[in-house]
């Protein structure tokens, strides 16, 4: 079942107030298929020390399924990193609307691309805001 609107812009607001440009989501992959082509992962942030959780509201921010039996993202396709993908898709729905330089170390795909000013400016893809890593 696809997530109400008012339920997606809920979980966005929830996200925007949980992470912020720079911050790194953790993937965890449950499961993969037998065929390859879907996997169950997980994604957390570490708060006070301690991973949380954010599946949930990832799910409902980005529109992928949310698998209650393995309490996962359910992901189809291959041939690529899918945490990353889940990851950069998260991204993209918090920061559509662009993003600011958080300065040296910025994670925008625009300073790998030549952009070498780290100065306060906006980026133009909201997709590269968010650090992934594998757990």
């Amino acid at each position: 079942m696809k997530p109400s609107k008012a339920a997606r812009e809920e979980a966005i607001n929830d996200l925007r107030k949980l992470l912020k440009p720079g911050d790194t989501v953790y993937t965890a992959l449950r499961h993969v298929s037998r065929s390859g082509m879907s996997r169950l992962i997980d994604l957390y942030v570490i708060r006070d020390n301690r991973p949380r959780e954010i599946s949930v509201w990832a799910a409902l921010a980005t529109g992928f399924h949310f698998d209650k039996k393995k309490d996962s993202i359910r992901v189809g396709g291959g041939g690529m990193d899918m945490g990353f993908h889940v990851v950069f898709t998260l991204s993209r729905a918090l920061f559509r609307d662009k993003f600011r330089c958080i300065g040296e170390g910025c994670p925008s795909n625009d300073h790998f691309n030549g952009d070498r000013n780290y100065a306060d400016h906006p980026h133009s893809d909201g997709g590269y805001a968010l650090r992934h890593r594998w757990m």
